[in-house]
């Protein structure tokens, strides 16, 4: 069986505003087949948790919109009520702010800024970011998705294209600088695409990984580490993602490339090259991101039951949506699609694999909700 997963943000959405909105979105998703959430609990600087941690070095133990409240908690209440596994994702990694100038992160840790070639705090897309390359800042980010593992009933946790992540014109403060000068005998190129500097940046983000997996299968070996990278190479060389290292050292249990385009036939043609990079038991651990929606655009219905078709005559037996409200806009129209198909029955052509326990055990959950 495999997964059938949405991301619950909040951004553009109602879901987390209350209690009796979360009861009402996982009834919804119950019913049309959804057997995974993927909520939102660290976006621009915040916690969507009372973090005992965020508390202890900024003052601040939640984002302000819910003080009082625990949304991640009421979540995995009202997701357990109706069978629904819940895996928390850490949105915007080590992003600290989006267009905010860094934020409340590196307005207290200033030090944590990641820099440029010219020094200047790395912004790219809007967003500013911390050093993912700096042990601090490893530290900090594994500390905060422990403390969800520790202090919640959750099935795995969930990185993404911020997470591990880094832009590649990151790597040129003076600390990072200098260790490179300590293992190849000279300074880091001003090309930041320079292949020897892009790789050996993306190995260091790619142990922080290794590191995060082995942490969380310490505390508990059935929970799952998923990753939402952006789609390989163009991460690698964008974003330091070596998602192909990635499943070659078996660091991820399920990944979702974000095979985020407009139009089917650009669908088809990444799907092709994905699949084509694979064998047989890392497809069995693909479920694609689906965009349905983001700002005005929605996907349509006929391009969204194509690429769910294809999915399964490539072998790929299921996929994940961003996000949530896409799936009700117009009277719930692309839910009403989902379950025409039904979704929950529509396996198509699953991969076989030798998957290792804690998948199995997973799919049999999976398998079990329906």
């Amino acid at each position: 069986m495999a997964i059938r997963g949405v991301w619950i943000t909040n951004t553009d959405s109602r879901v987390l505003h209350s209690r009796q909105n979360i009861a009402e979105a996982m009834a919804f998703l119950a019913q049309t087949g959804f057997n995974v959430v993927f909520p939102d609990v660290w976006n621009k600087g915040f916690t969507l948790y009372p973090s005992p941690i965020m508390r202890s070095l900024f003052d601040v133990e939640i984002d302000p919109r819910y003080q009082g409240r625990d949304p991640l908690a009421e979540i995995i209440v009202e997701a357990r009520r109706v069978g629904i596994k819940v895996i928390p994702w850490f949105e915007y990694g080590f992003a600290s702010s989006y267009n905010s100038d860094g934020g409340m992160i590196l307005a207290k840790k200033p030090e944590w800024a990641a820099r440029d070639i010219n020094g200047n705090l790395l912004k790219k897309n809007g967003f500013e970011w911390m050093n993912a390359l700096d042990p601090q800042v490893q530290e900090f980010m594994l500390d905060l998705m422990l403390e969800v593992v520790r202090n919640y009933d959750i099935d795995g946790v969930q990185g993404d294209d911020r997470l591990p992540a880094l832009p590649c014109e990151g790597g040129y403060d003076a600390s990072t600088i200098e260790h490179y000068r300590q293992s190849f005998h000279c300074y880091p190129p001003s090309n930041p695409k320079e292949s020897q500097w892009l790789q050996w940046r993306a190995n260091i983000l790619t142990n922080f990984l290794a590191r995060l997996y082995q942490e969380v299968k310490a505390i508990n070996s059935d929970l799952l580490v998923s990753m939402s990278p952006n789609i390989y190479d163009w991460g690698l060389k964008e974003y330091l993602q070596d998602s192909k290292a990635w499943l070659e050292r078996g660091l991820v249990d399920i990944i979702h490339p974000q095979i985020y385009r407009r139009d089917f036939a650009s669908y088809k043609q990444v799907v092709d090259r994905v699949t084509q990079q694979l064998n047989r038991e890392q497809l069995a651990k693909l479920s694609p991101g689906i965009l349905i929606k983001l700002g005005s655009y929605r996907i349509s219905a006929e391009h969204l039951r194509q690429a769910i078709s294809y999915n399964r005559s490539r072998g790929i037996s299921g996929e994940v949506f961003f996000f949530y409200e896409g799936l009700r806009e117009d009277q719930d129209v692309l839910g009403k699609v989902l379950r025409s198909l039904p979704y929950n029955n529509y396996s198509g052509h699953p991969a076989n694999s030798n998957s290792n326990r804690r998948i199995q055990s997973f799919f049999r959950f999976l398998q079990n909700r329906f």
